[in-house]
């Protein structure tokens, strides 16, 4: 019979685990170990003889602040998972065996970012998550350039900004990785539904040397971050993961308003896509595209890229029984 294991420190993870997916990879395991506030736990089914059969990571985050006060942790899991057969019964039990894992002190578990909208259905309403209707993007970079799916007003206004002298490139020093990091916290500093993790997550991503002892990991070949720059005044920046030949914008900011003549928020999202797509990438997905508000600015600002909306949930479980009772008759299909 299967059998399900979870591993909370790297020390003790088993030999063989796949990489083929970078958000249930043993490389985001050690970065999620190395950065503050998080907890990593890996999730393993084998057989009876003891070969993997499948490998789920989810995520713990520890939130806190002093005003409003507050402290309680929640767990995301990106995607189903990476299978090599069954994947259903899998899923099941894997899933069931995270959940009893946590327990009643993790506020909310949240998995999203699955491959396809029905994945995991039964299995995730057995065991009492509730799904929210959710609208996910991705551009198609392998079929039509860029340049083609943009309307011609967009693409003149990123041909005007060009013009200007705006420039984006990689960070590639220390006071390049402050300006990212300033501006990231800046731009979601009154977000609070928006998650930003630590400095050493992002720097791991950054190709730099390490600051110190505790940073033991980095992922230059999986991640880069970049800057947009007007007058040498940075005025963008973005995150973006590659996995499995799929191209992933994780974090961005702008100062849209205060550099407006410039777009810089168009030309920092506009680098990401033209790059995914230099580098041989098949899509671009945007990792966040705002709430399942039926009108939402943003999602419709990154539609004029050219990208394709796709309807899909995401399911979340509450500890508190009669909250989530609630939440799930109130998101009931």
């Amino acid at each position: 019979m299967p059998q399900t294991r979870i591993y909370t420190t790297g020390d003790t993870l088993p030999e063989g685990l796949m990489d083929s997916n970078f958000f249930h990879s043993p490389q985001f395991f050690a970065l999620c170990q190395q950065t503050p506030r998080h907890r990593p736990y890996m999730v393993t089914l084998t057989d009876d003889d003891g070969n993997l059969m499948a490998q789920m990571l989810a995520v713990v985050r520890y939130r806190s602040s002093w005003f409003p006060p507050y402290y309680y942790m929640h767990c995301r899991i990106l995607g189903e998972g990476v299978y090599k057969e069954n994947s259903g019964e899998a899923f099941e039990q894997m899933l069931n065996a995270l959940t009893a894992k946590l327990g009643p002190r993790m506020l909310y578990v949240e998995v999203s970012h699955l491959s396809h909208k029905m994945f995991g259905y039964r299995q995730l309403r057995a065991a009492r998550y509730f799904p929210v209707r959710w609208m996910s993007i991705h551009n198609s970079l392998h079929s039509r350039t860029p340049e083609e799916r943009i309307s011609a007003s967009m693409q003149q206004r990123i041909n005007n900004a060009y013009e200007r002298g705006v420039i984006t490139d990689e960070v590639k020093s220390e006071d390049d990785f402050k300006e990212f990091m300033k501006l990231l916290r800046h731009h979601n500093w009154l977000k609070p539904k928006r998650y930003i993790p630590a400095d050493e997550f992002f720097h791991s991503f950054s190709g730099l040397p390490p600051v110190d002892a505790k940073e033991k990991i980095q992922l230059p070949d999986d991640g880069r971050l970049y800057l947009t720059r007007y007058r040498n005044r940075v005025v963008g920046c973005s995150a973006v993961v590659y996995s499995n030949h799929q191209a992933y914008l994780w974090y961005a900011a702008y100062r849209r308003k205060s550099f407006a003549w410039v777009h810089p928020r168009e030309l920092t999202i506009w680098h990401a896509i033209k790059d995914a797509h230099s580098r041989g990438y098949e899509h671009i997905f945007f990792m966040d595209v705002g709430l399942p508000f039926r009108k939402n600015k943003f999602r419709d600002f990154i539609l004029r890229f050219g990208g394709k909306p796709v309807s899909t949930y995401r399911w979340f479980r509450c500890s508190i029984k009669w909250i989530n009772s609630l939440l799930s008759w109130i998101y009931r299909d």
